[in-house]
């Protein structure tokens, strides 16, 4: 018999961020986007840089959290995500991201043979999806959601 919900817990070496029942997680693998629901097959696998979402019991949309690698294992109940980062909208300071894109975009563009390409990469991803999932939480709020 299929368990009728997951079970998520997200933590990061500082902090427990979630613990809760949902009925479907849809999280950041390295190589794009997975979509678990209660009974999916057991894995292990990477997570990239990207927005973690998530449905409650009730079937609402609950949260936006920004994921910056790690791995997470699914059980058919359970899935427990380890990232190094993981961030709520509402923990997210919008401007520092916005300054951070910045920085990383003129480093990009500066073409300085000397650049560690992959850093810089890195960066650039990390600020676009906390302006992404920061932005999300806003107009959500704006709109009455």
């Amino acid at each position: 018999m299929l368990p009728e919900a997951i079970e998520l817990v997200i933590v990061t070496p500082e902090k427990q961020l979630l613990r809760g029942k949902t009925i479907e997680v849809q999280m950041p693998g390295e190589n794009g986007y997975l979509g678990i629901l209660p009974g999916h097959a057991p894995l292990v696998t990477e997570l990239g840089i990207g927005e973690l979402s998530y449905h409650d019991t009730s079937g609402k949309e609950s949260a936006h959290i920004a994921i910056i690698r790690g791995f997470a294992e699914v059980l058919p109940d359970r899935v427990t995500v380890l990232a190094e980062t993981a961030e709520r909208a509402e923990e997210i300071d919008l401007q520092r991201a916005k300054e951070a894109l910045a920085r990383a975009e003129k480093r990009l563009a500066a073409n300085d043979p000397n650049i560690d390409w992959d850093r810089a990469n890195i960066a650039l991803q990390r600020a676009l999806i906390r302006i992404q999932v920061a932005t999300k939480k806003r107009s959500a709020l704006v709109s009455g959601s």
